[in-house]
């Protein structure tokens, strides 16, 4: 039933009229991602005109990519379009037909641990990728909103960040690329690779590496900073916080154990682990968050990826050798016995300190960086059930899972989606940081609230002086929800007056690393196009705005903006 859906709404939006590149937009998305989607309904509710262009042939970005163990802290403070989907979830769910592989529950589905918000509340937060793919297409069709697929920003001549000298990497304003037309400060169109224009009264950058930012000549930065940069006690170089996820102690690094000149195994950085607290260009990093399932109907064994390298796993066999008794995995239950699965333990479906290049990477870089990261990840999983290193019942444990046939047909249950962490980070007047999460600050003009845990994952594997494999990286600080300021999502008014930003927002590392989950992306997305609507009907830059006007109507919309919650106890 999914994939005829899928099949109806997705090609009358393939279909473009001739006279496409002629109209004026009050809203030209960049991504198709969960904030650019939030987004273009909200302008639609607003009685204006959008268009979402998505370089892939997939909307939904990571929320129908396998993310459907749905992250936040409290869950009181999503609402708004984001509170509407996780109510659609709810909703699809009642349908018996969509129960496959299991019988319907009586009541809620509560996967792992995430449970309705209150009593008297419709949502639920587990989900298929094929049900939030099919709910997105969904809006789309309802709301008549215009997707093009497979247009790509063009990129030449963007700006780029370089090292200003302590490890803190900063691209500075003013460097606009071909895949952006300005007057001024404003953008008047988006030109993709094909030569397409799409022109536009404001206009929005919803992907998760802040692409169009880059070609906008808006300052960024990528990387880490270090605790001189804002005062971070959690940001930069963590060896001494980075205890979880960890590997065993007593690993040894080298090639032929005890000998240095031998060479390092696989994926150890010879840089790190650089000075503790300091800035430097490591970026957190990224996996694919599998489908997978036990239901041998729905099952696709795990294969022997081509170019199987077995010396990549060396720091997984002697971890095991050094006691890891796990398998590294968070398997979290989805409807239909399917699983969304993520990175867990010290050697587990992160490629740790591959990825630093992704955010400016060329389009064919990141194509070979994601093959990478497949290549690794498949290896892993055939690793994990079937070479003799792994301990027997590890093996016959993993075994019985497997890729969904009936998830991400296209790759044979591998998504295109890569889980982008964390990609070019805006620089604005507004950045949030560790005290604003830790409410030691308070954003006054609040867009939607952050709730989740300050986190990063590991970025680098390093020696330490007595000779030993360890991971860098790793953050996991509880936090209270906090307001998220408007300034934040969108440039300095002289860099840019029409943009925003609401996913490569103006944010350190560590403050990201609260901010950086799919719900708050919806949140950030529907109020960024409530600000770019009033600013059309006033005759205003996005920055000019009045905030009154704009907070009044995202309370309208049933935006949470604070909560009591705020005040509570961090668990």
């Amino acid at each position: 039933m999914f994939r005829k859906l899928a099949a109806s709404i997705l090609l009358p939006l393939l279909a473009c009229p001739a006279s496409f590149a002629e109209e004026t937009y009050d809203l030209v998305i960049y991504g198709g991602t969960s904030a650019g989607i939030a987004a273009a309904v909200q302008v639609k509710r607003m009685g204006g005109s959008v268009v979402i262009i998505e370089p892939t042939r997939r909307i939904g970005g990571l929320t129908t990519g396998g993310l459907g163990q749905t992250d936040i802290g409290n869950k009181q403070v999503i609402g708004g379009i984001a509170r509407s989907f996780y109510q659609d979830v709810k909703e699809w769910y009642r349908d018996p037909k969509v129960w496959t592989a299991m019988s319907q529950p009586e009541g809620h589905f509560k996967g792992d641990g995430q449970t309705i918000t209150e009593a008297h509340e419709e949502t639920q937060w587990s989900f298929e990728p094929s049900a939030a793919l099919a709910i997105y297409q969904r809006w789309i069709k309802e709301n008549d909103i215009e997707v093009v697929f497979e247009e790509r920003l063009d990129r030449i001549g963007e700006g780029k960040a370089t090292d200003r000298g302590d490890g803190y990497w900063v691209a500075k304003p003013g460097t606009v690329g071909k895949g952006v037309v300005k007057e001024g400060n404003r953008i008047t169109a988006l030109v993709t690779t094909s030569g397409r224009k799409f022109a536009g009264k404001t206009f929005m950058d919803a992907t998760y590496e802040g692409d169009l930012m880059a070609v906008a000549g808006v300052s960024f930065t990528v990387g880490r900073e270090g605790k001189a940069v804002y005062g971070e006690t959690l940001n930069g170089v963590q060896t001494k916080k980075s205890t979880h996820h960890q590997i065993r102690k007593g690993v040894d690094p080298y090639v032929k154990p005890g000998d240095p000149e031998s060479g390092l195994l696989f994926g150890i950085d010879p840089k790190g682990p650089g000075k503790e607290n300091a800035s430097d260009h490591r970026i957190q990093a990224f996996c694919f968050r599998m489908c997978l399932t036990n239901h041998e109907p729905n099952r696709i064994p795990f294969v022997k990826p081509d170019g199987y390298n077995e010396s990549w796993y060396e720091l997984l066999f002697r971890n095991y050798e050094a006691g890891y008794l796990g398998i590294p995995w968070i398997n979290s239950s989805m409807p239909n016995m399917k699983t969304d699965t993520n990175n867990n333990e010290g050697v587990s479906t992160d490629f740790i300190g591959r990825n630093y290049d992704w955010p400016e990477a060329s389009y064919d870089e990141r194509t070979k960086i994601r093959a990478e990261h497949l290549a690794w990840q498949q290896g892993l999983m055939w690793t994990l059930a079937n070479h003799p290193r792994v301990p027997e019942s590890k093996r016959k444990e993993v075994s019985q899972w497997g890729m969904t046939k009936d998830e991400f047909t296209e790759g044979g249950g591998w998504q295109e989606q890569l889980y982008v962490r964390e990609g070019r980070r805006m620089i604005s007047a507004v950045v949030m940081t560790q005290a604003y999460c830790e409410q030691k600050k308070t954003a006054k003009d609040s867009i939607g609230m952050g709730a989740y845990n300050m986190d990063s994952h590991n970025a680098q594997r390093y020696v330490t002086p007595d000779g030993h494999a360890r991971n860098e990286g790793n953050v996991e600080v509880p936090v209270r929800p906090y307001p998220i300021s408007y300034q934040s999502i969108v440039p300095r008014e002289k860099e840019c007056s029409n943009l925003v930003v609401p996913i490569a927002l103006s944010a350190s590392h560590i403050a990201f690393g609260s901010i950086r989950m799919e719900p708050v992306f919806m949140i950030l997305g529907q109020s960024g196009a409530t600000a770019a609507m009033i600013a059309i009907q006033d005759g205003k830059s996005l920055q000019t705005i009045d905030y009154a006007k704009l907070r009044e109507r995202l309370i309208a919309d049933k935006q949470v903006l604070e909560h009591e919650s705020s005040r509570a106890p961090v668990k």
